[in-house]
């Protein structure tokens, strides 16, 4: 072979090479440009996810005025499209409770009901970055909207976690209950209070019951056995009338004024406890002094040189399970509004401390409630952490099943977020949205997977 040959052989190579060389350029390059199909699903998947959370937000239902049956009517669509039995429930008209249910394998167990009201309190539009009920997404990945917190993420991730276990094949052992209930914001006796007496109820043999918490600023989760039992108080004082430059002891103003001194020394006491560390929010009775009514009304304002014979104050008190409720009372009766300074009290409402059984109206949080257990278990299988359990500062709807015995939780898993129910500018972040989707559909399994084995001795599962 001669040389000539020879190189034109070797050109051949190097251009067969460099060809090869390119075309798997090419092909690595192309590869990088198209979206991976599975990563693609996933993206569509929680697109889907977001754009349903932001149907139930942009649903008006702001007290006074909520726009109830649209909210029923996107809940059933939401139950058709997953597959579960629903029905809407009017137990005062124009206020429907929506129930959906799962049917387990052995329907005899005590179910799982998963709890949460559909109303929100009103907004002051003006004092928001985006429309409130427009459910914003910004780029940082919040979402804008009235009841992002409170609390219509919750009652969606339910709906998400379990349309994902039905889609998987997953079959609960206990059945599953999904309430959705009107009037929360303005008590919940429309709804959770019928509800929870109802015939309907009492079918259901509820064995636990999941409800709302707070958002966590801290990567916990915030769980919540108890909550604080609103005491509304007035006090009321009486006295002599008189001039208004003339000074003289017991005139109704002066009475008050010795009550309401000793009503902020009661609260700076029970605030330290907070402040120092030594106690948290819903451990201590807070008081708060919520209006004052006194004064001659005269058509530009009030008579300026009048001593009035009446003045009255009112007062948001909340008294934990672990309180003295009886301790409490002889307080207000004998140091906020003695008889003997020409003073009354009355409650606009107390709702009691006990349950109907006489005991504390809290859920217990040790070895003798196997749901506490459960609970820490399934957001550890979920990758989520789990803070000390607490006592809601405020009121929930949880109170009414709590009332009948029942053990109660509420949960809303948003950690690392501010908490902002009520407030302007209410957000809540998408990854936050979708994590609290995953720790939901863990606690179900893990529920409605669990069966108590019998003793020796025959015990009968009551759980």
């Amino acid at each position: 072979m001669d040389r000539r040959h020879l190189a034109n052989c070797s050109s051949t190579n190097h251009s067969l090479f460099f060809l090869v060389v390119v075309v798997v350029l090419l092909l690595l390059h192309s590869c990088l440009l198209l979206p991976n199909p599975l990563v693609a699903v996933a993206e569509d998947s929680s697109s889907a996810i977001i754009s349903r959370f932001q149907q139930y937000l942009q649903i008006d239902t702001a007290q006074p005025n909520p726009g109830y049956h649209e909210a029923a009517d996107f809940l059933i669509s939401q139950a058709k499209s997953i597959g579960l039995e629903f029905q809407s429930i009017e137990f005062v008209d124009g206020k429907p409770l929506v129930l959906l249910k799962w049917a387990g394998s052995q329907p005899t167990l005590p179910s799982i009901l998963l709890y949460s009201h559909t109303d929100v309190v009103p907004v002051e539009q003006h004092k928001w970055a985006y429309p409130a009920f427009g459910a914003h997404l910004d780029s940082h990945g919040n979402i804008y909207a009235r009841g992002s917190q409170d609390m219509k993420c919750v009652g969606m991730q339910y709906l998400e976690a379990v349309r994902r276990l039905k889609s998987s094949g997953f079959q609960p052992i206990r059945s599953i209950y999904l309430a959705f209930a009107p009037d929360e914001e303005i008590g919940g006796h429309d709804g959770a209070e019928k509800f929870a007496d109802s015939d309907i109820f009492r079918t259901m043999n509820v064995g636990i019951v999941l409800d709302e918490g707070l958002a966590s600023p801290s990567e916990k989760y915030r769980p919540f056995f108890a909550e604080r039992s609103p005491w509304w108080l007035v006090i009321k004082a009486f006295g002599a009338p008189g001039h208004g430059a003339k000074l003289y002891d017991n005139s109704a103003m002066e009475n008050l004024l010795k009550s309401i001194e000793s009503v902020r020394r009661f609260r700076a006491s029970q605030f330290d406890l907070v402040k120092s560390g030594l106690k948290e929010e819903g451990e201590v009775i807070s008081v708060n002094m919520v209006f004052l009514k006194a004064g001659t009304p005269s058509p530009t304002g009030f008579v300026m040189n009048l001593q009035p014979s009446e003045a009255e104050a009112g007062f948001d008190i909340r008294v934990p399970p672990t309180a003295d409720p009886e301790s409490l009372e002889r307080r207000i009766a004998e140091e906020w509004a003695p008889v003997s300074r020409n003073m009354t009290y009355q409650f606009k409402q107390k709702a009691t401390v006990y349950d109907s059984f006489g005991r504390p109206l809290l859920t217990k949080t040790d070895n003798s409630n196997p749901w506490w257990a459960l609970l820490e278990e399934a957001v550890k299988k979920a990758n989520g952490k789990l803070g000390k359990p607490e006592i809601f500062p405020a009121a929930t709807d949880s109170r009414y099943f709590r009332l009948k015995g029942l053990p109660s939780i509420g949960f809303s898993p948003m950690a690392n977020t501010p908490i902002l129910l009520h407030d302007h500018n209410e957000f809540l972040n998408r990854a936050q949205y979708l994590k609290g989707i995953d720790i939901y559909e863990s606690i179900i399994k893990v529920y409605t997977s669990y069966v108590v084995q019998a003793s020796n001795e025959g015990t009968k599962d009551e759980l």
